[in-house]
């Protein structure tokens, strides 16, 4: 079974601040880091670092940024996916304060260009797709359709939240603001039953340091997360989302996902980054082998 993790990669700028700026306001970093990001590719590195055959698709520019991106995902996963465009490579600015906070900014022209209907491999029966909300809501609803239509399993993370109408998905995986966002409501569960009679057939709400509530079968389970000091959260959710996908590949019950979803981005904010504080394959695979134990 392979997942198909479908959507954008970019460069990542981080400025670290003691606080973030007010409107008008500038203020000075104490610290800053150049990598590659992207929720596509954060989730993909992830999701292989969990153990699962990962084929990657995302877009590029000619230019110099995008072989900065290639030379960091090496190894990492396949890259014949990567789709070169006449556009210039995605860059996000991240600013992270010293609670661990983020806000980030994204130029997406690759992403927004990115059609990927014409490569040959595509996700059937048995597979899975993962897909985010980076590229033209049109496409994204257009691959999931062909992915379930072929017998795929489907699951999206529709964040950055771009409309309130979502693509149907086995499986939404989506933090508390966008649930609230999508369903009305304030309260998790009563969201992810919401968002389950859209058409879902289960709802995964990411609830940050208190963990993750699960609604599955129409039953809401919350799995809390370990007690940590968050040095940056940027980049969890996309963790989060990988690990519970790469998993759910490598044939592993939904539940028991979410749990080794939840403690992997236990692991990431305690570091910094997106991509560079994802934990690493020995670590998930720790992770997979204590959590299947703590669950039997």
């Amino acid at each position: 079974m392979a997942l198909h993790v479908v959507g954008n990669v970019c460069v990542d700028d981080t400025f670290y601040v003691d606080r973030l700026p007010r409107p008008g306001e500038t203020v000075n970093a104490v610290a800053s880091a150049r990598g590659v990001g992207g929720k596509g590719a954060n989730q993909a590195v992830a999701a292989a670092r969990s153990g699962a055959e990962v084929v990657f698709r995302a877009a590029l520019g000619a230019d110099a940024d995008a072989g900065f991106v290639r030379a960091a995902l090496a190894g990492e996963l396949p890259l014949d996916g990567l789709a070169v465009l006449d556009t210039p490579t995605d860059r996000s600015t991240i600013l992270v304060d010293r609670t661990g906070e983020n806000i980030v900014v994204t130029a997406a022209a690759s992403a927004m260009a990115f059609d990927p209907a014409g490569f040959p491999v595509r996700p059937g029966r048995g597979d899975y797709l993962l897909m985010q909300g980076n590229l033209r809501a049109d496409v994204t609803g257009a691959c999931l359709k062909r992915a379930k239509d072929r017998g795929a399993v489907t699951l999206l993370n529709p964040s950055p939240l771009g409309s309130t109408a979502l693509p149907t998905a086995d499986v939404v995986i989506v933090n508390a603001v966008e649930a609230e966002a999508l369903a009305g409501c304030t309260d998790p569960a009563e969201a992810a039953h919401r968002l389950s009679r859209d058409g879902a057939a289960s709802v995964v709400v990411t609830l940050g340091a208190e963990g993750a509530l699960l609604l599955e079968r129409g039953e809401p389970r919350l799995l809390p997360a370990p007690r940590v000091v968050a040095v940056d959260t940027s980049g969890a959710g996309d963790v989060f989302a990988g690990v519970l996908s790469g998993c759910l590949a490598r044939g592993l019950p939904l539940f028991d996902a979410v749990a080794i979803g939840v403690r992997a981005a236990a692991v990431a904010v305690t570091r910094r980054g997106t991509l560079a504080a994802c934990p690493s394959r020995p670590e998930i695979a720790g992770l997979i082998n204590g959590t299947s134990r703590d669950l039997s």
